[in-house]
C-alpha cells in the first residue's frame, strides 16, 4: 500500500484525469468496431480507474460513472 499527500489543486487535477480516462474508455467500449477481447481488457482497466476515482470523490459523484454493461455493448 502506498500513501500520497496532495494539495487541493492536485486532487482536482487527478479527478479530472480519472474522469477523462473513464469517459474515453466508455466511448471506446461502445464502439462496435473494437474486438470483444479488447473491450474486456478495457472493462478491466475501467474498473481499476473507477476504484481509484471513488477514493477522491463523494459517493454521489460516482453514480454517473458506474459501468452499465448494456450501454457498452
Amino acid at each position: 500500500m502506498l500513501g500520497v499527500i496532495l494539495n487541493e489543486k492536485e486532487v482536482q487535477e487527478v479527478e479530472y484525469m480519472l474522469k477523462r480516462e473513464m469517459e474515453e474508455l466508455l466511448l471506446d467500449m461502445s464502439d462496435p468496431r473494437i474486438d470483444e477481447v479488447v473491450k474486456k481488457a478495457m472493462e478491466e482497466k475501467y474498473q481499476i480507474v473507477f476504484k481509484i476515482y471513488k477514493r477522491f470523490v463523494p459517493p454521489k459523484e460516482t453514480m454517473k460513472y458506474i459501468l452499465n454493461r448494456r450501454n457498452t455493448q
